[in-house]
């Protein structure tokens, strides 16, 4: 069996079942701006820290003081650890004086001795180059450039160091590097991807091949943090093994409550859908309200109204967010959705959740976060926030905005709809020229539930759902119209309503 070494890169080690195979050359392919550099000093950075594995990093294209200096954002301090002999440079990066070099000339001997005589000043078991391509563009011909890659492999698995090389490409997809043949000799391959999608750049990363060892196979997502680096998402690591719970709690309104046959599940996610002012607000203030009530902690999460805003209208309604929040049971995030990557606004959620420990969660809304990513980033995000908090048994709610004001389906409920234990959609009713709304439970999982388009209205009391829509047709399609009596009675004989 290959023994696999743990990169204690964050989320890295889950999609490599394990880490990096020891003493093992991996090679990292990917175009400008795709993080190769910081995933290879990264390799060496939690090397240290986490395993205490000195090592040495070869640089063909940025000086070593300009690495010591970048990757201070990281909170590496490499200086520190050249002090404490447990990081080397092997500092090749071109002179502006240097002549062009002859390609038959060259080659990787005297760059080999230097380098074992670093890995044994620090007795290194991890090695990081970037970049390897920068090297062997200094061959022309294949089999000379192939003959090189394959000396210096050699060479490191020799000195048993488990080692990662850099490489570029030139497209996202296509060729997996620069000069054609660098995979084919490399052990491992792993490919990062800085993708455009609908003006947003989007990072993930694909093992390639581990050569004799399992991996988890396509794209995962990536994002950098100041401070931390690279932490990978993977969303194989979400297991359907969460359990469900028969305890019902309120929704913060007893007729929604009855509605749903006594109220929501422990551990449910509710979608909450509607256009613009139909109340997907007021059913996420009330939910939280509900909860603080029964002396649970609740977080909101609002991505389209600040927190002066939110207070506001909670008041109006006769809820006392900030007097919650004053008592430690409430805490309210506000941000606004371009600040930040998807990717980062879910870790920083998730992050929220274990340091808060809320009994409720709610997101407002989630229509405003597609705009930073594209479908594939969001269906990602949405899979992701969901699983988490189903595995921490938490109930959520999550309102979502339909693309027409009187109704229709947004891309956010193709999403979520399958992965929600219920839904309800919130309506505009248009009767001889006065505007109504209209609730409905479509669904509840594992309960029997109210199936009436309901009216409800709006005051400072909060939300009042009243009696069912009668005699009135396609209130769910956003074309509602009343039905003639003939209809009526047609429909009365078919189903045996009276």
């Amino acid at each position: 069996m290959i023994i696999k070494v743990p990169s204690h890169i964050p989320g890295f080690d889950h999609i490599a079942d394990g880490g990096l195979p020891l003493g093992r050359t991996t090679m990292v392919s990917g175009t400008a701006g795709s993080a190769k550099t910081i995933l290879a000093a990264q390799f060496l950075a939690e090397g240290i820290r986490k395993a205490h594995e000195p090592g040495v990093f070869v640089t063909f294209e940025e000086t070593a003081e300009d690495l010591r200096r970048n990757m201070l954002g990281f909170g590496w301090d490499i200086a520190a650890w050249e002090e404490a002999g447990l990081w080397a440079f092997v500092d090749a990066s071109p002179e502006p004086t240097w002549e062009p070099v002859v390609a038959g000339d060259y080659d990787l001997g005297a760059l080999l001795a230097r380098i074992e005589h670093a890995t044994q000043r620090v007795r290194a078991q991890r090695l990081a180059m970037d970049s390897l391509g920068a090297a062997l563009t200094r061959f022309g011909e294949a089999s000379m450039l192939r003959r090189e890659m394959l000396r210096i492999i050699t060479a490191f698995k020799r000195l048993g160091l488990t080692t990662l090389l850099t490489t570029e490409r030139r497209n996202e997809y296509g060729r997996i590097a620069r000069c054609g043949v660098e995979e084919f000799v490399a052990d491992n391959v792993i490919i990062l991807r800085n993708v455009l999608e609908g003006e947003k750049r989007r990072r993930t990363l694909e093992i390639l091949k581990f050569r004799g060892t399992p991996h988890h196979k396509g794209e995962y997502p990536l994002t950098i943090i100041n401070g931390e680096g690279i932490v990978v998402i993977p969303l194989s690591a979400i297991e359907l093994k969460q359990r469900s719970s028969d305890v019902r709690i309120t929704s913060g309104n007893a007729d929604m409550d009855a509605m749903c046959g006594g109220g929501f599940f422990r551990d449910s996610i509710l979608l909450v859908s509607g256009a613009t002012g139909t109340g997907k607000t007021l059913m996420a203030t009330e939910f939280m309200a509900g909860g603080i009530g029964l002396g649970e902690r609740c977080l909101l999460f609002a991505f389209e109204e600040s927190r002066e805003q939110l207070f506001r209208n909670a008041r109006g309604w006769g809820i006392d967010f900030e007097g919650m929040e004053r008592e430690g049971r409430l805490r309210v995030i506000c941000a606004y959705p371009e600040n930040e990557a998807l990717e980062d606004h879910l870790l920083r959620m998730k992050r929220t959740i274990e340091e808060f420990g809320p009994q409720r969660v709610a997101v407002d809304s989630f229509s405003a976060l597609e705009r930073v990513s594209g479908p594939r980033g969001f269906r990602e995000f949405v899979i992701g926030l969901t699983s988490f908090i189903k595995q921490q048994e938490i109930a959520g709610l999550f309102t979502a905005a339909t693309s027409h004001l009187m109704g229709g389906e947004s891309v956010t409920q193709s999403h979520i709809s399958t992965i929600t234990d219920l839904i309800i959609l919130l309506r505009y009713v248009e009767i001889y020229g006065e505007m109504r709304r209209g609730l409905t439970v479509l669904k509840m999982r594992g309960s029997r539930h109210d199936k009436d388009i309901r009216e409800f209205t709006i005051d400072g009391n909060g939300m009042h759902i009243g009696k069912a829509f009668r005699e009135v047709t396609g209130i769910l399609t956003g074309s509602p119209r009343h039905a003639s009596s003939g209809e009526i009675e047609i429909i009365r004989n078919l189903f045996g309503r009276e």
